[in-house]
């Protein structure tokens, strides 16, 4: 890849931040839901 000198631009370093922080969300939102269904089975097949 070509380095340019926007790679140290502080708004393209708060974007990055930003985007990190959202698939940080997004995941935790995926892996809450996926433990919902893994719990919802295994509470509701028991008694």
């Amino acid at each position: 890849m070509h380095k340019t000198g926007a790679s140290n631009d502080p708004s393209v370093a708060a974007r990055r931040r930003a985007v990190a922080r959202t698939a940080w969300i997004v995941a935790g939102i995926a892996v809450a839901v996926y433990l919902a269904f893994i719990l919802s089975g295994v509470f509701g097949s028991g008694a």
